[in-house]
């Protein structure tokens, strides 16, 4: 991909993503990286890059084409470097908190020049809790405030999400949360129309055939009918636009200290993924995000390709499919391998319910 083709399409001016809206747990199992790794990552909002800290490896290079999600990320991780825990989740919104512009103040000398005059001139997102400032999580906000209401009172949604055995979760959202208002109003809501407008730039569902909305109910309704909606952070906050007692992996109590540790082991890279590759592999394993949503067949081939040249034998790659089916194995097949066993059983899991297919590729030895 250059620099003709999704940067001139797309808004990079903005946080889109405040959070990582993928799940971490799936990824770590996925890329199984050993201790010393070299670990490529799309930064996003920076979530999964620190949790594959956890895995103690010699560098995490976190990628991205957006400047503002860079910001976010290294502002995040100065708090994680500088901040107990307690007060990291004060600072970036996951409590509240009247001390963030003092708290700033005192971390903002420690960013790059370019980070620091970014958050002075966007201090406002800041004090109001930068995980709540993107595009895609007003836009969850938004259903959450002013949509879910008129479908279901917050005594609802509290026993859908409440714990309970998966028959009686199973029962209670075919008897009393999937009536016709919340079909009808979760269709309009999340309609390529109305996501793309609100939620993510049009241009990311240039690719996608079919209903979109169609496909996210399907997804939403075989994830609420399980067990695993019941402690999902994800779900909560687009049910309720706060994360309430669910955290990211990478700031649950055990997690913090293991990130902290290894904050160091970090870097921020400008740019695409083949870029970084090109510029710091060979690496062992690579988390691609959804990257390959965006592109069409030609770009996504010339992608994949130059990423796996960048890759050691054996090496992982895990990346998600949200509504374009892309699978780097069955291109290459000759020198990749697709984890399908793997893949299927991490895809059941996976509490970014929205995703078609979470994918696990190995290259050949």
């Amino acid at each position: 991909m250059t620099s003709s083709d999704l940067k001139d399409r797309v808004d990079f001016g903005l946080i889109r993503y405040a959070n990582c809206w993928e799940d971490a747990e799936i990824l770590l199992r996925g890329l199984a990286a050993q201790p010393g790794s070299k670990i490529l990552s799309v930064a996003s909002a920076g979530d999964n890059s620190f949790s594959l800290l956890t895995t103690a490896p010699e560098r995490v290079v976190a990628v991205d084409i957006s400047r503002p999600q860079l910001f976010l990320t290294e502002l995040k991780k100065i708090c994680l470097a500088r901040l107990d825990r307690s007060e990291t989740l004060s600072f970036l919104g996951f409590r509240e908190s009247a001390s963030r512009k003092q708290m700033f103040t005192s971390l903002k000398k420690e960013l790059s020049t370019d980070a620091r005059r970014y958050w002075e001139r966007n201090e406002f997102a800041i004090q109001k809790g930068v995980i709540h400032q993107g595009k895609f999580e007003k836009y969850f906000q938004l259903f959450s405030q002013k949509i879910l209401p008129l479908i279901h009172s917050s005594r609802t949604i509290e026993k859908l999400l409440a714990t309970k055995v998966p028959l009686e979760q199973e029962d209670f959202y075919n008897k009393h949360w999937n009536t016709w208002r919340w079909r009808l109003l979760f269709r309009v809501f999340f309609s390529r129309f109305v996501m793309g407008r609100l939620g993510r730039d049009p241009a990311f569902l240039t690719h996608v055939e079919g209903s979109v909305s169609e496909f996210i109910l399907e997804k939403a309704a075989r994830h609420l009918i399980s067990e695993l909606a019941q402690d999902n952070f994800i779900l909560r906050y687009a049910l309720t636009g706060n994360f309430v007692d669910l955290l990211p992996h990478y700031l649950q109590e055990n997690q913090y200290p293991v990130v902290q540790k290894n904050i160091n082991q970090l870097l921020l890279f400008e740019g695409y993924a083949q870029e970084a590759a090109e510029s710091f592999g060979p690496f062992s394993s690579m988390n691609l995000s959804n990257i390959f949503e965006y592109m069409d067949e030609k770009t996504f081939r010339s992608s994949a390709l130059a990423l796996i040249k960048n890759i050691e034998n054996e090496g992982t790659i895990a990346y998600w499919n949200l509504m374009v089916p892309r699978r780097i194995s069955e291109l290459f097949p000759e020198s990749v391998g697709y984890s399908q066993e793997l893949s299927e059983q991490l895809t059941q899991r996976d509490r970014g319910f929205f995703y078609q297919k979470f994918i696990v590729d190995q290259m050949r030895g």
